[in-house]
């Protein structure tokens, strides 16, 4: 792993111990944004069917890929309180960018608040998502 892919799972918050749960993996996703996440996290990803609670869900997501909506309530199904959501989409020009202004659209009408845009790998943004503290106080 190079030292840049350390800094991408620091960038994205990820630790060692943190459940990390991956959702819409496809063949596009970046491996070594993947591998960085697992090493900094020292387990595993897990998928849409864990019954563990995660602190990160790492959601990778193209224009094509359905309802985003129904993507982002999934996406904080299994999310603990005070965790986060990173929406990975193809960078502008790339093959599936989603126009940044869907998700400010979708996100907040899913219970989540968009925090932080970042450049996660090479061919990905990164979007930070979180539910709102009123929220989880009402949770």
């Amino acid at each position: 792993m190079s030292v840049d892919s350390a800094g991408m799972a620091a960038r994205l918050g990820v630790k060692s111990g943190m459940v990390v749960q991956e959702l819409g993996w496809d063949e596009d996703a970046d491996e070594d944004l993947r591998d960085a996440v697992i090493e900094a996290s020292g387990s595993e990803m897990v998928d849409e069917d864990t019954d563990e609670v995660a602190d990160v869900v790492i959601l990778w997501w193209r224009e094509d890929d359905g309802d985003l909506f129904d993507a982002l309530t999934d996406a904080i199904t299994s999310l603990a309180d005070d965790g986060v959501v990173w929406l990975l989409v193809p960078k502008s020009g790339r093959p599936g960018h989603v126009e940044p202004g869907d998700v400010t659209e979708v996100a907040p009408t899913a219970g989540l608040s968009q925090t932080t845009s970042i450049s996660a790998a090479k061919d990905w943004s990164g979007i930070r998502l979180v539910t709102p503290k009123t929220a989880r106080t009402r949770r």
